[in-house]
């Protein structure tokens, strides 16, 4: 466990397994973070990458008897691994809380919206029906719901994907939260509400000190929003740096990818440059590196030790850490020729 009391958040060697017909799924393996307070950390990837997994592990959202989890967990010094499930569910929706990918999914559609923030103050607070719904009220107006009153009596299905979002962020913020994750937030929504609500995000974290990880794919929002990155691909960590030298100063082939396949307003491209293959299953990880199979740099190392030997995760400056063969000067070499990040 860390000695920082700014650390509000560390995990440890983080890894989820679930056991299947078909035979088990290596979801997360040995990911490593800290999260400050007041900071955001951005977890990216493709879908399948261990993004989600990973942090359900940390909510304590992965209780099914086909899943296994090891590893620690260090929330404002309180190891959550192994911990009592009702001690963890009291911390959940109070000192931490998850804004789910599918707000329509998350919400109950037969409680209104009123019902449904008013119950998450009163689980967690002892206080008067009217408290809990003023503070319900309160935070609606926060996140920029226009008719509180009216849409405090309405049900999920009767507001907008973006109106859903916000109350979703309410009703993870109602109460006050030290630690927000953020699934997702601006999936499916078009890019107007998306810009509102990672503006809230913003003002809100600023408002509250609150840390937040956020989960996404977009690259767009991680360079808005982050302050560091993790960079996630089949089940492991690839890259962990702050959010400037992940733009400009990236050292995994598979970030490269990451960062090659965002559209450029400036380029004259008629296609975007995806990256070749198709992500691991999870069932059979690579024996080597886990971005093996999908790097066009393999050929530059020599013992075919991408196909062998799983790289660890090394520093590359003091803040940044990349899994990959390839030497510094190669991964130099290389981004000068592709002209990826800044050289």
């Amino acid at each position: 466990m860390t000695t920082n009391p700014n650390v509000i958040l560390e995990v440890k060697n983080l890894n989820v397994e679930f056991t299947t017909d078909d035979g088990i799924v290596h979801a997360v393996n040995n990911v490593s973070y800290k999260v400050e307070r007041g900071k955001t950390l951005a977890i990216v990837g493709e879908s399948g990458s261990g993004k989600s997994v990973s942090s359900l592990a940390v909510m304590g959202l992965l209780t099914g008897s086909n899943s296994k989890i090891t590893g620690e967990v260090f929330f404002n010094g309180k190891e959550l691994v192994g911990s009592d499930p009702e001690e963890v569910r009291k911390l959940r929706g109070d000192e931490m809380a998850m804004i789910f990918q599918d707000p329509l999914s998350a919400l109950h559609p037969y409680y209104t919206i009123g019902d449904q923030l008013i119950e998450a103050v009163l689980v967690h607070n002892k206080v008067k029906d009217s408290e809990a719904r003023a503070r319900a009220a309160e935070m609606l107006i926060k996140v920029g719901i226009p008719s509180v009153e009216q849409r405090m009596d309405e049900y999920p299905h009767q507001l907008s994907g973006g109106m859903r979002q916000r109350v979703m962020i309410a009703m993870a913020l109602i109460n006050g939260p030290e630690l927000l994750i953020a699934d997702e937030p601006t999936t499916a929504l078009d890019v107007t509400v998306q810009a509102q609500i990672l503006d809230l995000l913003r003002e809100l974290q600023k408002e509250f000190g609150t840390a937040i990880v956020l989960i996404t794919h977009d690259l767009g929002v991680v360079a808005d929003l982050a302050d560091e990155v993790l960079v996630m691909y089949g089940g492991s960590a690839v890259e962990h740096a702050p959010v400037r030298e992940i733009f400009y100063s990236p050292q995994m082939p598979y970030t490269w990818g990451l960062l090659a396949s965002i559209p450029q307003i400036s380029a004259k491209k008629e296609q975007l440059d995806p990256i070749p293959g198709s992500p691991p299953s999870l069932l059979n990880l690579p024996k080597g590196c886990v971005f093996a199979p999908r790097c066009t740099f393999k050929d530059q190392v020599s013992d075919d030790a991408c196909a062998n030997k799983f790289p660890d995760l090394l520093a590359v400056s003091p803040d940044h850490e990349a899994r990959c063969h390839l030497t510094e000067s190669q991964r130099t070499a290389i981004r000068s020729e592709r002209k990826i990040g800044k050289v």
